[in-house]
């Protein structure tokens, strides 16, 4: 394993009903004003709004609304939100919900201490935050662990770019699996395989070796898959929806990746193409794995067969034929659970959409292959 050091910064609360005791715990501890940001309504029609509402003002709080965060959290949103914590001298931000509003509040909790743009910051200086608004998450839709660390992914709308930027972390997290039973299946189902997604990516980087952290990724994947099994056959599986999100934390607080480079070049391709289409996350992923690890075979055939063998529990003959049936059963696992294996299934039907993806998407280096942009697109056109 390569060298690291280790901080959990992050303060987790779990379990089922867990959720009123630790908002008022937490929230007795930070500033007056509080900004509460949310998505797109779901917060209100579960009445969960008027609930946290309620524990706020208990707790003395004023409450500043930043709602309406849409999947693929825009630069615009986020500068929306910074304005906002600017005007009411918000002392903490409450991210409710999951991964989009998360990783918006990221970005406006640094972008509101800055006297500078933050995408330029990132993308033409090369710098990064270092102060930040305090503020803690309480996820309602598990999948994306965007409660566990600093990063998130931002739309700029006008530059065709979806792509990571740094920003705070979170004092603490709240992970109620209670507050996820009004998630409708469909988006339980996405949210999980990006956590699948998550493991498989860090999985696949270097080094290749056997290691530690990839016996404990292994593990993680196997629970994200009999899980969401279980959940799918059994809405009311408490704790299945409690494993998984823990699976979602596990894949997203550093754990899995101590001593590894990671890969992640298939979440650089699909935020690429949803920079484009807005497509959701979970399902373009659910596209893009299989095809992207068959053009893998050659250089990643004993990792893939590794995971064949300990994640999928199937065997061929040589290597490349395990590693190769590993890639046939996630496909069969990704059908099995109603997620997409083709971008027609997505409405995504123009080839010139995949060539400006496979154009513009960051290219990682820790990958076993360094894929060249002709390959990438190759990768997203054969699945049209």
């Amino acid at each position: 394993m390569d060298k690291f050091t280790y901080q959990y910064p992050v303060r987790q609360h779990f379990g089922k009903g867990c959720a009123e005791s630790a908002i008022k715990e937490e929230m007795k501890q930070v500033g007056k004003n509080v900004l509460l940001a949310y998505g797109g309504g779901s917060l209100k029609r579960t009445g969960l709004y008027e609930t946290l509402m309620d524990w706020l003002h208990e707790c003395g709080k004023n409450v500043v609304d930043f709602g309406g965060i849409l999947p693929n959290p825009t630069y615009d949103k986020v500068q929306e939100g910074a304005q906002l914590v600017r005007k009411y001298g918000i002392d903490f931000i409450l991210a409710v919900g999951g991964g989009s509003v998360i990783d918006c509040c990221k970005i406006v909790s640094a972008q509101a201490r800055l006297g500078e743009d933050i995408w330029d910051m990132q993308y033409t200086r090369h710098q990064f935050p270092t102060e930040f608004v305090p503020m803690g998450a309480v996820v309602t839709a598990s999948g994306t662990g965007a409660e566990q660390n600093n990063g998130a992914v931002i739309t700029h709308t006008a530059k065709k770019l979806k792509q990571p930027l740094v920003g705070a972390y979170h004092s603490f997290a709240i992970l109620d699996s209670d507050l996820t039973k009004t998630l409708p299946m469909k988006q339980v189902v996405s949210g999980a395989f990006d956590t699948l997604s998550h493991c498989m990516e860090t999985y696949m980087g270097r080094p290749q070796g056997d290691n530690l952290a990839d016996e404990i990724n292994e593990a993680v994947m196997r629970n994200v898959i009999k899980n969401l099994r279980a959940l799918i056959a059994n809405p009311d599986d408490d704790f299945a929806r409690g494993e998984l999100m823990w699976d979602s934390a596990l894949a997203e607080n550093s754990l899995l990746k101590l001593g590894k480079q990671t890969d992640f070049q298939c979440h650089m391709l699909e935020h690429a193409v949803g920079a484009y289409t807005d497509c959701n996350h979970g399902q373009g992923l659910a596209v893009i794995h299989p095809t992207l690890y068959r053009h893998l075979l050659s250089e990643g055939k004993e990792k893939l067969a590794r995971m064949a063998e300990r994640v999928w529990n199937v065997k061929g003959n040589t290597t490349e034929q395990t590693a190769a049936l590993g890639i046939d059963a996630l496909e069969s696992f990704i059908r099995e659970i109603g997620l997409p294996t083709r971008w027609s299934e997505m409405g995504i039907t123009d080839e010139t959409v995949l060539r400006a993806a496979a154009d513009t998407c960051l290219l990682m280096p820790g990958c076993c292959k360094q894929f060249t942009r002709d390959e990438l697109f190759e990768v997203l056109k054969e699945k049209l």
